[in-house]
């Protein structure tokens, strides 16, 4: 004869069995929904400045401030069991000669929330209320995957250890994504197809320059001009 805390143990212990048989199931169901992300990044205007890149900064330093435009389409990633989608875009150059290493630095970064996940957001009650009415009888909202932006102004500067960011060459803007489902394991850009899953199409820039730092006398000069 089993006593009640027994009889508990067994009941919960059968409970959590099949919570998490149904939670893997759950995360299958991504591998089904086929993923066919692209992006379009073009940098609009780069300048390299010298000074404090934050209020917290302790001495002057070249940093690039990189304006661009942004025109992608992240939909298929949106699913029933996605709950939200982190995107950021990275500025990515080669370091000195020797050097076997890339930098990579995030100039800007969005989350995009799935319609049932709105309430996790944090904005106003103005921005909620006009974002809950936009979603309603929508399990799924695709136009929340695409994005158009013009000239936005990023989000961070770009620095270096080395204090020095000037002429450098061969710098490119990647787009990124992070899928954050309700159920399952973290995914991030594809670097080869499995199965519906596909690579980002595009999401990569032509290769640019970081230009000389900008002085005052060369802004007094293009004044006159």
């Amino acid at each position: 004869m089993h006593s009640s805390f027994t009889r508990i143990q067994n009941v919960f212990g059968f409970f959590t069995t099949v919570a998490c048989v149904l939670a893997g199931f759950i995360a299958a169901t991504d591998l089904l929904a086929a993923r066919n992300p692209s992006g379009t990044l073009i940098p609009t205007n780069i300048q390299v400045v010298k000074g404090r890149p934050h209020y917290y900064s302790s001495k002057k330093e070249e940093y690039a401030i990189i304006k661009f435009s942004l025109d992608a389409d992240l939909s298929s990633l949106f699913t029933w069991n996605t709950k939200q989608l982190f995107v950021y875009v990275t500025a990515d150059w080669p370091s000195a000669e020797g050097q076997n290493a890339t930098n990579s630095a995030v100039i800007w970064d969005s989350i995009i929330t799935n319609p049932s996940a709105d309430h996790l957001q944090n904005i106003g009650p103005i921005a909620m209320k006009k974002l809950k009415r936009s979603a309603e009888g929508k399990t799924i909202d695709p136009s929340r995957g695409l994005l158009k932006l013009n000239n936005q102004r990023p989000k961070y500067q770009i620095t270096h250890p080395s204090g020095k960011i000037a002429s450098v060459n061969d710098v490119t803007l990647k787009l990124h994504y992070n899928v954050q489902p309700w159920v399952g394991l973290l995914t991030w850009n594809m670097d080869k197809v499995i199965g519906w899953w596909f690579p980002m199409e595009k999401g990569v820039s032509e290769k640019f320059e970081f230009p000389a730092v900008k002085t005052k006398d060369a802004k007094k000069k293009a004044k006159k001009a």
